[in-house]
């Protein structure tokens, strides 16, 4: 069996790390545990990951480009703009119902670093902005760019809200209303005024 190499074990510290932060929280983990659950050695861990907080933007890095590939999969299989939003909340959908559903990293990360200037709270900001940028841009295709940024506010609080009432214990209810409320929206933003 050959050696794994340094990349393969800094991403194994991330995905073991992303598990423990997703059920037990940011804080909560410390990285005593992160290192035991990962098999490394502390020198191993310090050498990918001078500081907790690196290994935490590292960590939202990973799941951000994750979604950021499972939406730009499922945007290839829609022709319009409003089959492209249908399939963000769609994912959104799926995912509430998946075993791996622990509410939402980033709005966690929201929470947990309540500071603007703390790097784990930027990692998590530029996630949701990068969300509410990817439905932006889908939606400039059929209105004018302050609408489509308004819309996309819009869409992203119905997303959060209904993450929210999925971790509540209601997932087909929240991901149907939301998705209902968001089709309203657009069918009202692109009738004739």
């Amino acid at each position: 069996m050959t050696e794994p190499t340094r990349t393969d074990k800094r991403r194994h510290i991330v995905e073991t790390a992303y598990g423990l932060f997703k059920r037990v929280g940011f804080h909560a983990t410390g990285i005593d545990r992160i290192i035991a659950e990962a098999g490394v050695a502390k020198m191993t861990m310090y050498r990918h990951f001078p500081s907790k907080d690196d290994l935490m933007v590292e960590v939202l890095a990973y799941r951000a480009g994750r979604f950021n590939r499972q939406l730009d999969r499922l945007a290839e299989q829609a022709a319009t703009p409003e089959q492209k939003i249908g399939t963000i909340f769609d994912c959104y959908g799926r995912w509430f119902r998946s075993a791996d559903f622990h509410g939402c990293l980033f709005a966690h990360a929201l929470a947990e670093f309540g500071d603007p200037a703390h790097p784990v709270f930027q990692a998590a900001v530029r996630q949701k902005n990068g969300l509410k940028r990817r439905m932006r841009l889908i939606l400039e295709e059929t209105m004018p760019a302050d609408a489509a940024e308004s819309v996309s506010a819009a869409l992203l609080m119905l997303l959060e809200g209904a993450t929210l009432m999925a971790r509540m214990g209601r997932p087909d209810a929240a991901i149907r209303d939301a998705r209902s409320a968001a089709m309203a929206i657009l069918a009202t933003r692109e009738r004739p005024q």
